[in-house]
């Protein structure tokens, strides 16, 4: 998922902004679904998509706290998932040279 969002603790970056990859990833049980072929027997993406980009929307420090808020959210939301990973990757940090991206990885049990 791809992003622009205002995450950073320098003062430019809260007004500037950055652009953003979030990978997600899930571990459940899909048996159900891998049988009957219906949504509610499986995670819909849809809702996933829209957790993680309201999360990106509201500005903060660092982006541990965005991933864990991210995971906490959707933990409550789907307390049937055995295991989440998210990874944040900020491209082009201001770092005062070439840097590709900095990136946060956090796992459901860390949270």
């Amino acid at each position: 998922m791809r992003f622009f969002a205002h995450h950073g603790c320098f003062h430019e970056e809260k007004v500037i902004g950055n652009h953003f990859v979030v990978d997600f990833e899930v571990w459940t049980d899909t048996r159900a679904a891998s049988l009957s072929d219906s949504l509610e027997d499986t995670l819909n993406y849809q809702c996933i998509y829209d957790i993680v980009k309201e999360e990106m929307a509201v500005s903060s420090d660092l982006l541990e706290h965005v991933a864990g808020r991210i995971l906490r959210r959707f933990r409550k939301s789907f307390p049937q998932v055995e295991r989440a990973r998210i990874s944040i990757a900020k491209l082009n940090p201001p770092l005062g040279g070439e840097v590709g991206a900095s990136r946060v990885t956090l796992e459901l049990e860390e949270v």
